[in-house]
Formats: C-alpha cells, sequence, structure tokens
C-alpha cells in the first residue's frame, strides 16, 4: 500500500515539475517573436487490478505540444503579404508624388516662363535681348525634364536593387527552412514528442517569407515542410532548398525578372502577381513609374514638335526659314530607341519608330509580333489588336491609328519575332535646345493676307498651312496673288485666285463652297505647294461685281510678330491626348494622378494593418503567452507539487511505521 502510495506521489511530482518548467517557459518565452506557448499533456497512469478493482497508478506527462491553430496562423500569413505590399507601395509612391510635385512644378512654371518670353518677343520682336531670354528659358525647360527623367531612372535603379535584395533574403529563408526540415526529421520521437522550438522558428521564417510574397505551406506525416511561393513554384521540396536570382529583361533589360534556381533548371517568375513586398515593386516600377515616365516623354515630344512645327512656317531675322527650337523628335537616335526587339528573336529585323502626329500618340506600350506573314500589334494596355501588314521593303513604313509608323529599317524577321515599342520613349531624357541664337527665332510670318477697304465684309481668307516659308514668300513676291470671293447663288459661294497684273485675268485657281463651309486652295498648285490658304465665310457681295477682294503678298519685317503670336497661342491650344488637353492641362493630370494614387495607397495600407491586426490578435489568442493564465497556471502547478510531496512523506511515515511493527 505505502508503495502504491509512493509512486503515486513520485508521479504527481514528476508531472507538476514538467508542468511548473513548461510554464516557466512560457513565461520566459512572452517576449519571443514567434513563440507559440507550449501544454504539458498529462495523463492518468494505468490502473493496477488488484483484490478485483482497478487502483490508480499515478499520472504521467504524454507530450509537451505547442498551442498551435494553422487556420488562424494562415490567415496571418496572407494579412502579412497584403500589409507589406501596400506598405511598400505607400512608400513608393509617396516618394513618386513628392518628386512629381516639385518636378512638375518646376516644369510648369518654367514652360510657363518660355512662353512669357516668347509673348514678350511677340510685343517686340526686333529686341535681341528678348529673344536670347526665351533662348534661355527654353534651356531651363530642357533641364526640368532632363532632371525629372534621371529622377524616374533613378527610382528604377532602387526598386531593381530592391528586388535584387529581397531576392537574396528569400534565398537564405529557403536555405533556413531546409535546414530545420532535415533536422526536424532527424530530431523528432516517432512516437511522441515534438522538436517545438524548431517549428516555432521554421514558422518565424514563413513568416519572414511572407512579408516578402505570399506563401502557400505543405507538411508531410513526418512534419517536414514544402514551401510554394507566388502561384505555386516551389521554392523548398522538403529538405532541398530552391534559391531566387535575378536577371536583366528581355526586351527592357531595366525590367529586372526574378528566376527560381533548382540544381537542374531555371524557372522565371511572374513578379506582377507573387504578392507581397516583391509585387508592390513590380507595379511600381512596370506601372506607376512606366506610367509617369511615358507621360512626360510625351509631353516633352509635344512641346518639341509644336515649337519646331511653328518654327518652320516662319522666318527669322535673317529672312530665313526658322530651325528646330528643340532636338527633333524624330532623328535617328530617337527613332531607334522606341522599338526593342526581344533577345529571343531569330530574325535579322531592325525596325525604328517614326512619329507622323504628336496629337494621337498614347502613353501605352505596344507588343509587335510576326506571325510569318503579318506584323500584328497589340495594345498591352487593353490587349487591342491590329494588323500592320506584311514585309515590304526596306525603309517600308506601316502606319498605325496612334500616330506613329512601324518601319523596317533593316534585314527581315522570322515568324515568333516579337518587339516592343513605347513612342515617346526618351523624349524627355533627350530634349534640349537645339537654336543657339536669338536672331534665329522664327517671329515673322512669311506671307500674308490683306483684306480690301472695299469689302462689305462676311468673308475671309487665312493662310492655314506654310509648309516652306521661303518658297512661299518668292511665290508671293513674284506673283501679285489676289483672291475674291461672292454670293453666285443662295448659299453658294464662289471663289477665284489669279494674279492680278496679269490681264485679262489668269485664274490659277477656282471653285466653290457651301454656306458654312470653306474651300482651300494649294500654291503654287502645281509641284509642291509653299503654303496653303483657306477661304470661307459668307460675303455680302451677290454679283460678280461685288466681289471681297483679298490679297496675298510678302510680309516679312523684324517687326513682323505674326509667328511668335501663332508661337504663343500653342500654349492654349488643345493638343495632347487627341487635342483635347493643352500641355498645362496634361501635366496637371499626371501630378494629380499620382497623388491621387499615392493617397489610395495610404487608404489601401490603413485597411490592410487593420485587417492584419485583426489576424494577428486572433492567432495570438490561441498560440500567444497569457500572463495572467500562465500565473494561475503557476500556482496552481505549485500547489500540485507541494501535495505530491505531501502525499511521499505520508507513504514514508506509513513505510516507516510497517518497518517498526515488524522488528
Amino acid at each position: 500500500m505505502s508503495v502504491s502510495l509512493y509512486n503515486t506521489g513520485v508521479s504527481g511530482l514528476l508531472a507538476s515539475q514538467q508542468q511548473l518548467a513548461t510554464t516557466g517557459n512560457n513565461i520566459s518565452n512572452v517576449n519571443t517573436e514567434g513563440y507559440n506557448r507550449q501544454r504539458a499533456e498529462q495523463n492518468a497512469s494505468i490502473g493496477l487490478f488488484t483484490g478485483g478493482n482497478y487502483i490508480g497508478g499515478g499520472t504521467y506527462i504524454e507530450d509537451v505540444r505547442r498551442v498551435y491553430d494553422q487556420f488562424s496562423y494562415k490567415e496571418q500569413l496572407l494579412s502579412q503579404t497584403s500589409l507589406s505590399h501596400a506598405e511598400s507601395l505607400h512608400v513608393d509612391l509617396t516618394q513618386l508624388n513628392e518628386v512629381m510635385t516639385f518636378s512638375g512644378g518646376s516644369i510648369n512654371s518654367s514652360l510657363d516662363a518660355f512662353y512669357k518670353s516668347i509673348n514678350s518677343i511677340t510685343d517686340n520682336p526686333s529686341d535681341l535681348g528678348l529673344r536670347n531670354m526665351a533662348i534661355n528659358q527654353a534651356k531651363i525647360l530642357s533641364a526640368d525634364f532632363n532632371s525629372l527623367n534621371q529622377s524616374l531612372d533613378q527610382m528604377v535603379k532602387s526598386s531593381n536593387g530592391e528586388i535584387e535584395q529581397i531576392a537574396t533574403h528569400i534565398s537564405q529563408i529557403s536555405s533556413e527552412i531546409g535546414r530545420i526540415n532535415e533536422q526536424i526529421l532527424h530530431s523528432q520521437n516517432p512516437v511522441s514528442g515534438r522538436p517545438n522550438d524548431l517549428l516555432d522558428t521554421r514558422d518565424r521564417l514563413v513568416n519572414d517569407l511572407s512579408k516578402y510574397t505570399s506563401v502557400h505551406t505543405v507538411t508531410d506525416d513526418n512534419n517536414v515542410m514544402s514551401v510554394m511561393i507566388g502561384n505555386g513554384a516551389t521554392l523548398v521540396a522538403g529538405i532541398t532548398p530552391m534559391s531566387v536570382s535575378v536577371s536583366a529583361g528581355d526586351p527592357d533589360p531595366n525590367k529586372t525578372t526574378l528566376n527560381i534556381v533548382s540544381p537542374n533548371s531555371a524557372v522565371q517568375l511572374n513578379g506582377n502577381v507573387v504578392g507581397g513586398e516583391i509585387a508592390a515593386k513590380y507595379e511600381f516600377r512596370d506601372q506607376h513609374i512606366a506610367q509617369i515616365r511615358s507621360e512626360m516623354n510625351r509631353l516633352a515630344m509635344a512641346i518639341s514638335e509644336t515649337v519646331n512645327s511653328v518654327q518652320h512656317t516662319g522666318l527669322d531675322l535673317n529672312e530665313q526659314e526658322g530651325l528646330d527650337f528643340f532636338t527633333d523628335i524624330n532623328t535617328s537616335l530617337l527613332q531607334q530607341s522606341r522599338v526593342l526587339a526581344s533577345n529571343k528573336n531569330t530574325g535579322s529585323l531592325n525596325a525604328i519608330v517614326n512619329i507622323t502626329d504628336i496629337t494621337k500618340i498614347p502613353a501605352d506600350e505596344f507588343m509587335v509580333e510576326y506571325d510569318g506573314t503579318n506584323y500584328i500589334m497589340t495594345n498591352l494596355s487593353d490587349n487591342s489588336t491590329l494588323n500592320l501588314g506584311g514585309i515590304g521593303t526596306l525603309n517600308n513604313a506601316a502606319a498605325t491609328t496612334y500616330g506613329f509608323e512601324f518601319i523596317e529599317n533593316a534585314g527581315t524577321p522570322n515568324a515568333g519575332d516579337v518587339f516592343v515599342i513605347k513612342p515617346a520613349e526618351n523624349s524627355a531624357a533627350l530634349m534640349n535646345v537645339t537654336l543657339s541664337d536669338g536672331a534665329g527665332i522664327a517671329a515673322s510670318s512669311a506671307v500674308e493676307v490683306t483684306e480690301s477697304d472695299n469689302n462689305v465684309g462676311g468673308g475671309a481668307v487665312l493662310i492655314s498651312a506654310v509648309n516652306d516659308p521661303i518658297a512661299a514668300q518668292t511665290y508671293a513676291t513674284a506673283n501679285n496673288i489676289t483672291v475674291d470671293v461672292y454670293e453666285s447663288s443662295t448659299g453658294v459661294f464662289d471663289y477665284r485666285v489669279y494674279d492680278s497684273t496679269i490681264s485679262p485675268i489668269s485664274t490659277i485657281a477656282s471653285g466653290s463652297y457651301l454656306a458654312g463651309g470653306s474651300a482651300t486652295v494649294n500654291l503654287p498648285t502645281v509641284g509642291t505647294a509653299a503654303f496653303q490658304i483657306e477661304i470661307k465665310g459668307n460675303p455680302s457681295g451677290t454679283t460678280a461685281l461685288a466681289r471681297d477682294v483679298f490679297s496675298i503678298g510678302d510680309s516679312f519685317g523684324v517687326g513682323n510678330s505674326t509667328n511668335s503670336r501663332a508661337l504663343g497661342l500653342t500654349q492654349e491650344n488643345g493638343i495632347i491626348n487627341g487635342e483635347k488637353d493643352t500641355f498645362s492641362q496634361s501635366l496637371g493630370s499626371s501630378i494629380a494622378d499620382v497623388g491621387s494614387n499615392s493617397k489610395a495607397a495610404e487608404l489601401t495600407e490603413s485597411t490592410a494593418q487593420a485587417l492584419y491586426t485583426k489576424a494577428f490578435n486572433r492567432n495570438q489568442a490561441t498560440s500567444g503567452v497569457n500572463l495572467d493564465e500562465e500565473a494561475a497556471n503557476l500556482l496552481k502547478f505549485q500547489q500540485a507539487y507541494q501535495a505530491s510531496s505531501q502525499i511521499i512523506s505520508i507513504a514514508n511515515t506509513i513505510f516507516d511505521t510497517l518497518l517498526q511493527a515488524v522488528r
């Protein structure tokens, strides 16, 4: 009896000691990140059958287990991935917003200052000081575009560096998980007992991994975990870890890509869908930076081409055709930089892109694939396609509906060859002022229209286009061009264009137009047109003898500012986005979009933080250490320990009494 009682007391003492040790371990690790509280599983020993009854045999500790809820833990992992994505994107977009607020504001101020200097020339076109001031303002404007482009380049470089660092961290985590899997495989008891601390360490590594990418885990019967990231790519296969590497993008080397590398192969990951911080970096680099860069390139291109085009229609102080103010948007370097060929192409085609209409250029990227017969162009923003036709002769230009041409510059393609088109690429980076002398600003128009004092009114003749101002001036000087128009019948207006010095009248061009309409005439009418006139309005004269008369002549003069006035008006014209937006409106819209995205990212981060906090607290409610609960357990197990000690003491007393009785 005393022996059985003694064994029962000892078992209770040992069990209470283990319970105290487990409770103490929980208390000690209350601040240990990733620690799951442990619980000693206590069971009753098998009783002894004696005297027709089972007599209790005491107790024992079956196992020390982690209090672990896989469902709340996985919810925490998912919330951690979403939070890391939101935090990273918010930080990056805040930086981009700051850059655009500063640099965009500088560009807007420089643009306004440039047009003010042009308007000053309009007021005093012979002033060389004002002309040189306009050149300097143009240099400041182009420098602001160059600076913004450099800032965007730096952000892309920084994003690529962070992606590379993350890849290194993931590889290190993968190696650690593989090593711990091997330790778990060889250290756990096949019957009972688990290496709880190793399991906690592994879960902590998985939690760290979930910050960088979405994580999915599968644990086998041996407690060995396999880890998949993204949309199912295996990072750890049991005790075999894989690594993650970074390689240059194709066809754009700045768009670095991720690869999971195993001993025998490498599989490319889609960084945009892997989740976590990596996906945020890819989204920031490939969407937000790419979008604002494209819009700024388009703006720089539109400004350059608009100013250059107006320059070409006028005459400078030396009575010469105005030269390019800014870098020509179709230099060979710019044309070539707009097309990126895939490294996997097997053909030899070298393609270029030529801009034909800046009003139609979108802020989108395109992919052109040669299918063996035709070039198929896909808009990467909406996946719409356009068949550009088949192979032509060299320099064959395939026109698009987006204001540019795809040109076969050299070589030939093979089926499957792919090219990426960025229509406005490098326009901001390579924007420079090419006009060095203020006298070269074409403030004067080449030809002008003078209305007769005898006109009753209602008709109008305008110079609608000037293709060659020198030729237009020469033609107008050599010919006394006269235009007259009258209403030949109700709502029908007849016009004629002729040289007024020739008698009888030798008509150069004639025709009619309806009320509300107009007529255009190229001059000269034979060969290449130097300029174009538009005849419109409703003249009041109703007989051939009551015509509205207009004369066209040479208009050059150092005091003529007609062309600079036309240049100044381009600030107010809708040019970008299908002639809907002015330069300032386009810039303001881009800056506002970045600010809106930054604010949206902030709200998303707040939501993600709230969801993560709830998931974390839910997991901690099950697996976390509660000091109040552990303190109560400590007192309970201490009392059990003392009671078991008392049982042993009583058993000793009984045993001693028996010994004394038989002596």
